[in-house]
């Protein structure tokens, strides 16, 4: 009996660890090269974590690492695309449980509506894992032309798009951002949100564990208006979603894209992430490929 008490007193006292989370970039998990972190806070003040704080440089790694899973993501099936992203569905609801205690404490709401807000983020996932093998039929077409040719439109990937995640909704924002970008075959340069990252570094966790090959989706934390730029003007950076960045940077990141030709996502005002979704944002970050071939040949 006595050590049980001794055993209960320690469990009572101890002190809790501290965690200080890293970045997560081609399927690892490095620190900063800067070395900078920053504590994370609950609504109320309440310190929660502490997060990376990453730099230019490793957004320019972050690049790299997309760049180089591209050729492998977007030349799989578009069936294996679907059955990878379901298992991550799967590992998401084996921590819902965490994810709801995270967006809890990161968001400000009751234990209920974090419940439903998770539920809502894995449907949601769920929903575009269902369309990797459906938008080539839904966005292509056979095209009517005048002589003895077929001709066919085809939906490809852009390339490596950066997502600045949206800065309110931590979990469910995120996941409307980021599945549809992976589902059509797009590599992802993730910015979080910056005073709400943890739901972001949990799903980075949950990515590492599943079947996403690294490099298709990398997450960086930090403050958004230091690392955008960055994405903005990277010449091997194919399209930006400008959903999380502040109101009085957007007009600066637009120019800043144009630079490359970027296709560039603009944010919707007070977009309301648990509305059902649409084909937006599938299409948004798509090419059209036209091939045209002699029939009988």
């Amino acid at each position: 009996m006595s050590e049980n008490r001794i055993s209960l007193g320690r469990a009572e006292n101890r002190v809790a660890v501290a965690k200080t989370y890293k970045l997560y970039i081609g399927g690892a998990f490095p620190r900063s090269e800067s070395g900078r972190s920053y504590p994370v806070v609950d609504h109320k003040g309440a310190f929660l974590a502490n997060a990376a704080q990453g730099s230019r440089k490793d957004a320019r790694d972050a690049v790299a690492a997309a760049r180089k899973a591209f050729p492998g993501w977007s030349g799989a099936t578009a069936y294996n695309r679907g059955q990878v992203l379901f298992r991550v569905a799967e590992v998401l609801e084996g921590r819902r449980e965490q994810f709801t205690a995270e967006v809890a404490a990161c968001e400000g709401v009751a234990v209920k509506k974090a419940q439903s807000l998770v539920d809502a983020a894995i449907d949601r996932w769920v929903w575009y894992a269902g369309w990797t093998d459906k938008v080539a039929t839904v966005l292509g077409a056979s095209n009517p032309v005048a002589g003895p040719y077929f001709s066919f439109s085809v939906p490809e990937p852009t390339g490596v798009v950066a997502v600045l995640a949206p800065q309110q909704s931590s979990l469910l924002g995120l996941i409307s951002a980021v599945a549809p970008v992976i589902a059509t075959g797009n590599t992802a340069v993730v910015v979080t949100s910056q005073d709400r990252p943890l739901p972001a570094v949990t799903l980075a966790e949950v990515l590492a564990t599943s079947d996403v090959p690294g490099g298709v989706v990398n997450v960086l934390t930090g403050r958004t208006a230091e690392i955008a730029p960055w994405l903005a003007s990277h010449a091997d950076v194919n399209a930006l979603d400008l959903t999380g960045a502040p109101e009085s940077t957007r007009a600066d990141l637009e120019r800043a894209a144009a630079g490359t030709v970027k296709r560039v996502l603009r944010a919707r005002p007070s977009e309301d992430f648990t509305r059902e979704p649409d084909l937006a944002r599938l299409r948004a970050f798509l090419e059209t490929k036209t091939v045209w071939h002699p029939i009988g040949v």
